[in-house]
């Protein structure tokens, strides 16, 4: 009885260590994945929302990773972009492991410098209770509006967005600039072929035509920029345009990184953490 036992659990042990070599073989002969040589950036700004659950299945289907410039803007459904009815959405891109950093929190246009020895703005939202409406700013005006962008999508997601941000239009000077790097944000516009023009009239820019033009024109290094839904262009770019220009991008050899892993940016980003 013992010596069957002991043959047993000889057997029984052989197998075990046959099967953690077999498991070591299989995990050492899976290719790991290509390291991301020839990147490009590809950016979202808000916007009516209305095509973000399908630019969420684009972006999934294709593995990419995008970084999200996110303002609590009008939305075709629900309380605004960064409302309550658009949670769900943003957690879940969270989850996927996109970023976030900051559009001001009510789309703030900057129109002008104000004259005066301390930095004051001319500015314009167009979202939120001032709408339409022009008003001066301070350099912490602007920062506080940098920063309830940034502090909302960090509630809504439970991930820190980067100290990065963006002005609405890609419209600054060199005073708003230096405001903001003052209070900890960057700004980060888009490469000449990396407007890839969702906003502009489909009577004059067809669909056809943008796809063309950006994947001609886009190279390794380019910051990308569409949004997520434009009220003025009545043929939606992002059915016709993202998953064909991520696929043709692909196929001349770009991949897709996050503004994270920017080398104009990491530095900074290293040295102003958030969250």
């Amino acid at each position: 009885m013992r010596r069957a036992n002991k043959t047993g659990g000889l057997t029984a042990i052989a197998a075990v260590f046959a099967a953690l070599l077999l498991c070591g073989s299989v995990t050492a002969q899976t290719p790991a994945a290509p390291a991301c040589t020839q990147p490009v950036y590809l950016t979202f700004d808000t916007g009516h929302m209305g095509v973000a659950p399908l630019i969420a299945q684009v972006l999934q289907r294709q593995q990419v990773k995008v970084t999200f410039f996110v303002a609590q803007e009008k939305t075709q459904q629900g309380d605004g972009t960064l409302g309550a009815t658009w949670a769900p959405w943003w957690a879940a891109r969270a989850a996927e492991g996109h970023e976030f950093a900051s559009h001001t929190f009510d789309h703030v246009y900057w129109q002008s410098d104000l004259p005066g020895h301390a930095p004051r703005f001319k500015m314009r939202p167009s979202a939120g209770a001032h709408t339409g409406q022009t008003l001066q700013w301070s350099a912490q005006d602007y920062c506080d509006s940098l920063k309830q962008a940034s502090t909302r999508i960090e509630a809504l997601t439970g991930r820190a967005s980067l100290p990065l941000f963006r002005a609405p239009g890609g419209k600054t000077s060199p005073r708003l600039l230096d405001s903001a790097k003052a209070c900890g944000y960057a700004h980060v516009g888009w490469a000449p072929a990396g407007f890839l023009g969702d906003e502009l009239p489909s009577e004059k820019f067809s669909n056809a035509h943008l796809l063309q033009q950006a994947a001609s024109k886009i190279r390794a290094g380019d910051v990308l920029m569409a949004h997520l839904g434009i009220w003025s262009r009545t043929d939606p770019w992002a059915p016709a345009v993202l998953e064909p220009l991520i696929v043709q991008l692909k196929a001349k050899g770009l991949c897709f990184a996050t503004l994270r892993d920017h080398p104009d940016y990491r530095r900074w980003i290293a040295q102003h953490p958030k969250g």
